[in-house]
């Protein structure tokens, strides 16, 4: 009747579930809709935290890390980190630290440019209504990406460094995230010099602009064998 493309299972952690119960479930399911996306918390191999599945027989298709964003992304695997927006999965009325819609917005540029996704969780009321804070983040989240999203949608991992520890760079400054033929700078600070300074770029820069102008106001770019240096307006 609903036909789900995606199929997310929890609690696998209760005793009398056994990995062989993961494994026929994922199967049946898969029987049902073979193109369906599973994740890994069918099975029972998840390492803790860090979402991914041990061994290759475990069931599921993709990882998720729970309240944190790995460090280095997850190599070779598609891979989401679920988080909250405050402290608890469900509503708590007691429950007031609530992170910061530049937190929630940052998380998730943070995530894309590690080429995962960003599962927000939000906890209803007993009556089903959603607790006016997260009411007011997801708004202005998605006032943010109203302006931004094409830097967030359909992008690939940054193409500086490789995921793995010690070589993934990340600017002190913020993210960056890609498309066939764009580079997307996600800047969390803008820098007090009024340049931007990016990583070699194979191919030739054409063409700069901040994202909030539509387009329509291009910056002065320098493109050279070191680097490519961009001036910066003195905001965004």
């Amino acid at each position: 009747r609903y036909d789900p493309s995606v199929l997310w299972f929890d609690g696998e952690w209760v005793e009398w579930w056994m990995p062989e119960d993961g494994k026929d479930l994922y199967n049946y399911v898969r029987s049902l809709k073979p193109d369906i996306i599973i994740n890994n918390r069918v099975g029972k191999g998840r390492k803790g935290m860090a979402g991914m599945s041990e061994g290759e027989e475990a069931a599921g298709d993709f990882g998720t890390p729970e309240q944190e964003i790995p460090a280095t992304g997850l190599p070779g695997v598609d891979w989401e980190s679920c988080m909250t927006m405050n402290d608890t999965w469900g509503f708590k009325s007691f429950d007031h630290n609530w992170k910061s819609t530049e937190t929630l917005v940052r998380n998730l540029i943070d995530i894309a440019s590690k080429g995962g996704n960003y599962l927000l969780n939000v906890g209803p009321t007993a009556e089903g209504l959603i607790p006016q804070p997260s009411v007011e983040r997801l708004k202005e989240m998605g006032r943010w990406m109203k302006v931004n999203g094409e830097a967030i949608y359909g992008t690939q991992a940054s193409p500086f460094g490789k995921l793995r520890a010690g070589s993934f760079e990340q600017p002190a400054w913020g993210r960056f995230t890609q498309k066939p033929g764009r580079l997307y700078a996600n800047v969390f600070e803008w820098p007090e010099s009024g340049e931007l300074s990016i990583p070699p770029i194979e191919g030739k820069v054409t063409k700069v602009y901040l994202l909030t102008a539509a387009g329509t106001q291009t910056l002065e770019v320098e493109q050279a064998d070191a680097g490519v240096t961009v001036s910066l307006p003195p905001e965004a």
